[in-house]
């Protein structure tokens, strides 16, 4: 829809995008191009930081003792805050070029990360809406604050618990969450009352600091040589131990029902190379999506457990530490309607003919026939919030209230906070038929794919802004239901505080894939030559 369907205010927001969406474009693919893994997103927060001093905000780097992370402020005077953030961490194995056949990027192993949200996306559209406020704003004189996070590493849920806990979000007087649609049903929609559910993860760290205490009796066969005395198991073992451990008592960590998954990575298996000593150090992650606080608790006693005793048997110690822990997400109707009215007067994204040539070019690439639309109906047009909740419910016990994961969750009991989804570019596919995963990755880095998405989102971003702002019904509506929802507001009785001490460290020092500069090149560590 036209800017000028709106009243000033809103018009000069969505007029601002209008007129920068060339540049905004080259910046996704900037975002897009560095592809960088969570905790290690160094040139992405960079790029982020220095682009919004030039845009007149106060910049904290590293907020929350998190390299990556950062809190950008700018005010037009007093007012409400309003709060929203970018992400730009990529996916380790995902690597793809914008091309219409499976290519992994040049100059880097197909292991290497890529965007496939794509978080890249995520970040610029969210920083499109803002800027857009930011503008309509100064012009009109609108009272306020605008609070931007760096939000890294959020496909570990990483740094929101982080800042939650350490009182980021704390001044905000409302949030706004926007991410690339994951649910055909709620492809250009909001959540209504099925929030994501919580995500915990922990590392477990075995050593073997002492092994030559294995066998304190009989430990020499004859020879006094080390290579010749039964060797402690050690870190490698404790590892093995606990992913099988933990993989034959999974059935019996939670009831049989409720959908929920735990993971495990890997990031050390020893370093004693084929020679006759026990591997010193192993860790292992797990990571754990569950649809209650209840269910997760349960989950790692288990895994607690498990852990003690396989660190005895490999003759190791072990030491956990927490990774992330979030709650699960608290629905607000009113922040969802007042998005909700601004997507329905701006419309759903619409695709041009180049890109559905390039969508063409990929079904040809995979011996599927062309499609003259070869995009999902679903991407194309608006779903009400309170209809894409009855999709979810159809699939959902009903005791069952948050579902999946995302650290979003952590904004929603700090302030009033809209989850919004955009439809982003997704292939129809014929009957039974499924896309290899590449072809969504490819898309994210194609302009004229990708970018009718942001610039949506960011329309509707900048507008409910402008809405919170002004039209002083939205925002108080959504607070009263806030402080209803928590009992109180922050610190009422049903208000769940971070599950994260105020003094975590964040895990940024354990061995993250990443890449690294060597006298060989930049190189991806997993493995290091490129492919």
């Amino acid at each position: 829809m036209s800017s000028h369907s709106f009243g000033p205010e809103k018009a000069a927001a969505l007029a601002w995008i209008e007129g920068n969406t060339e540049n905004l474009s080259r910046d996704h693919k900037t975002i897009w191009d560095l592809h960088e893994p969570s905790w290690r997103e160094y040139r992405s927060a960079a790029w982020y930081v220095e682009r919004l001093r030039r845009e007149g905000f106060t910049v904290e780097e590293g907020s929350g003792d998190m390299p990556t992370a950062f809190c950008a402020e700018w005010s037009n005077g007093s007012g409400p805050t309003i709060g929203g953030y970018a992400e730009y961490d990529a996916v380790p194995g995902t690597s793809q070029e914008a091309v219409p056949y499976r290519k992994p990027r040049e100059g880097v192993s197909r292991h290497a990360a890529g965007h496939t949200d794509p978080h890249s996306a995520l970040g610029i559209g969210s920083f499109t809406g803002f800027l857009a406020a930011k503008h309509a704003m100064e012009k009109h004189g609108i009272k306020g604050r605008l609070k931007f996070m760096g939000e890294p590493a959020e496909k570990m849920c990483g740094s929101k618990p982080v800042h939650a806990a350490k009182g980021y979000y704390d001044d905000l007087d409302a949030a706004i969450s926007f991410h690339p649609h994951s649910f055909p049903a709620l492809a250009n929609s909001c959540f209504w009352d099925t929030h994501s559910a919580p995500y915990w993860s922990r590392i477990y760290t075995f050593e073997c600091p002492h092994p030559e205490t294995w066998q304190r009796s009989g430990a020499f066969a004859g020879v006094t040589h080390s290579h010749s005395t039964a060797r402690a198991p050690g870190a490698i073992d404790a590892v093995c131990l606990m992913y099988t451990s933990s993989k034959y008592t999974k059935e019996a960590m939670l009831p049989h029902h409720g959908s929920w998954s735990l993971n495990e990575f890997i990031l050390h298996a020893g370093h004693a190379a084929a020679d006759n000593l026990a591997p010193g150090l192993a860790q292992i992650q797990y990571s754990l999506r569950a649809p209650t606080l209840d269910m997760c608790e349960r989950v790692f006693e288990v895994l607690d457990r498990n852990a003690e005793h396989c660190a005895a048997m490999a003759h190791c110690t072990v030491k956990s530490a927490w990774i992330t822990r979030t709650r699960a997400g608290l629905p607000n109707h009113a922040m969802a309607e007042t998005a909700w009215r601004n997507f329905e007067a701006i419309g759903a994204p619409q695709w041009s003919e180049e890109a559905r040539a390039f969508g063409r070019e990929i079904q040809k690439s995979l011996g599927v026939e062309p499609m003259d639309d070869p995009f999902m109906p679903e991407i194309q047009k608006l779903t009400p919030p309170w209809e894409g909740e009855k999709a979810f419910r159809e699939q959902l016990p009903s005791w069952q209230k948050n579902l999946a994961a995302d650290d979003y969750v952590d904004y929603t009991w700090h302030a009033p906070t809209v989850r919004l989804y955009v439809g982003r570019p997704t292939l129809k596919a014929p009957p039974g038929y499924r896309y290899p995963e590449w072809t969504r990755y490819a898309m994210g880095g194609m302009p004229a794919c990708i970018d009718p998405m942001w610039t949506t989102a960011g329309k509707v971003i900048a507008a409910t802004i402008v809405d919170l702002l002004t039209d002083g019904t939205s925002l108080a509506k959504a607070q009263a239901e806030f402080r209803e929802r928590t009992g109180g507001g922050i610190g009422g009785e049903r208000w769940v505080a971070p599950l994260l001490p105020a003094d975590f460290e964040p895990p940024v020092n354990y061995r993250w894939p990443e890449y690294v500069a060597t006298p060989r090149g930049t190189e991806w560590t997993i493995p290091t030559a490129a492919e």
